[in-house]
């Protein structure tokens, strides 16, 4: 399976459950598409990034012991993020999950909040 790079900072908000991609949110959701293959929409963000988070630290173990500092304010922890590019590299080359099952995004809203709250509208397709 091919490998991918991705920015330490992107990893880190997958890792550490800390938003510290610069790319804010476009850097969770890149991270676990190329994890999982798939488009991941607002409300799986936990489920898949709770069964991508393992993965990540199998392959680069020093994942596991680095975590921002408890209470730091945005200053302190982006200089805890600097601090570790430094030492990590400011990329990652990450490998995909072979065996990840895709998750249909309307089967996990009805699972989240119940099937008669959940309305699916078709919308044609534009051109």
């Amino acid at each position: 399976m091919a490998t991918h790079t991705l920015p330490l900072a992107d990893v880190l908000s997958i890792t550490t459950e800390r938003l510290l991609s610069r790319r804010h949110m476009e850097g969770i959701y890149e991270t676990l598409r190329t994890m999982t293959g798939q488009d991941v929409f607002n409300h799986q963000i936990p489920t898949v990034a709770d069964a991508v988070a393992p993965a990540l630290m199998e392959q680069h173990p020093f994942l596991a012991d680095l975590t921002p500092p408890a209470g730091a304010d945005p200053a302190d922890l982006m200089a805890w993020l600097i601090e570790a590019e430094r030492v990590h590299g400011e990329t990652i080359t990450v490998t995909p999950i072979a065996d990840r099952q895709h998750r249909d995004p309307i089967e996990d809203a009805c699972d989240m909040v119940g099937a008669e709250k959940v309305f699916v509208v078709p919308v044609p397709p534009t051109d």
